[in-house]
């Protein structure tokens, strides 16, 4: 029988929810790619319920305890003393959140002597080493796709907010104002802007399609390039890199997976290459982009604005600069976790534990490293240089 280390983000501050805004969710059966939605055998919890926080436990207990296996769920993650530092020396599988990453480091790994197995509910596996895992022999997988979309919409609702300089002038109305030329001093229509995505990936490519009816002009860049028929549907124009991109664009968007390649990438140097007054979009990882540098960037007016939904670390401090920076609309890592999000990735997870326990091949599409190799996903979009 195994142990199950599962990380979660704490319940809500009132607590965990005794009703719910909406009473059902809309029936997607597939991805815009063909991708099947998870298959698991069964699920445990209602879809649309909160399941990602420590009182959901991800709807799994009583499938892990019905099998004799043991599920340890806890939200205190960081620093010698925390329980997932103590719980993981003997644990068999972790499944963690990229919202609340379990940071699992090359010495965390080391001891583990018991690891074969971490899941990420929900997508992108940055927060495991996985050259330390490949070494070790763990297998490393995600729920591709759970989020992808959510995630998009995330992007479209962030590029319209600070265009259109919407959270000031939703603030002037919660203080009793009516100060309309304070907020339009920074409103600007989206139509007819150079809007661009670093990737164009399952998210990257979601975000082009649900810009395109804006009538703005897009670009990409990719290690992959998009099929020309997809180039010709939306207008496309493709970039060799992002380096030769950005100085043509008034909205970047950034949709790429962190490593080696593109951690830092958006520092000082390249955003001095970018419009003056861009804006910048991220819902990727946070160490993609110079924690400094963004703010220099703001203050000095080379960019309009920065929304991101991604921190390093995370949970951010609360001294963190990006908490304070002006013409900003972060958010604390919500974009791939609505209630929606949740029933994928918690059903999901559920199918990879039933193929791992039950002696069957995980899908390849919820891979990332396997056989002491990048595999799956994994391969198509990590590097471990």
């Amino acid at each position: 029988m195994a142990k199950i280390l599962c990380v979660l983000y704490d319940d809500p501050v009132d607590g965990y929810p005794a009703t719910y805004a909406r009473d059902d969710l809309p029936k997607i059966e597939r991805y815009p790619d063909g991708q099947t939605l998870p298959t698991p055998k069964g699920v445990d919890f209602t879809p649309g319920h909160l399941l990602g926080s420590v009182s959901g436990e991800l709807g799994l207990r009583s499938f892990l305890e019905s099998q004799g296996h043991t599920l340890v769920v806890t939200s205190d993650k960081d620093g010698p003393g925390s329980v997932f530092e103590r719980e993981l020396v003997d644990a068999d599988v972790v499944i963690s959140q990229p919202f609340w990453p379990a940071y699992l480091t090359p010495e965390r790994i080391a001891k583990a002597r018991n690891l074969k197995l971490a899941v990420t509910a929900g997508i992108g596996s940055d927060h495991v080493d996985l050259k330390a895992a490949i070494d070790a022999g763990i297998t490393v997988a995600e729920v591709t796709y759970c989020n992808s979309i959510s995630v998009a919409e995330h992007v479209v609702m962030m590029i319209l907010g600070l265009v259109r300089n919407y959270i000031p002038s939703y603030q002037i109305v919660v203080d009793g104002g009516w100060n309309i030329a304070d907020a339009v001093s920074r409103s600007y229509d989206l139509e007819g802007m150079q809007v661009g995505t670093v990737a164009a990936g399952r998210i990257g490519l979601a975000v082009l399609r649900r810009l395109a009816p804006f009538d703005v002009k897009l670009h990409y860049t990719d290690r992959h390039r998009l099929p020309r028929e997809v180039e010709e549907e939306l207008g496309l124009t493709f970039h060799a890199s992002t380096q030769e991109m950005v100085p043509h664009l008034d909205v970047v968007t950034i949709n790429a997976p962190l490593h080696p390649e593109t951690e830092g990438l958006f520092g000082d140097k390249l955003l001095s290459t970018m419009k003056r007054g861009a804006y910048l979009i991220n819902t990727a990882r946070g160490k993609i982009a110079d924690r400094d540098a963004i703010v220099r960037a703001l203050e000095s007016g080379q960019l309009a604005g920065y929304a991101g939904d991604v921190w390093y670390p995370q949970p951010a401090p609360a001294d963190h600069p990006w908490r304070s920076m002006p013409h900003h609309g972060m958010t604390p890592h919500i974009s791939g976790s609505s209630l929606s999000a949740q029933a994928r990735y918690a059903a999901g997870t559920r199918e990879i534990l039933e193929s791992w326990f039950g002696g069957t091949p995980i899908r390849d599409e919820y891979l990332i490293v396997d056989g002491g190799k990048l595999a799956g996903t994994g391969a198509h979009s990590y590097s471990t240089k």
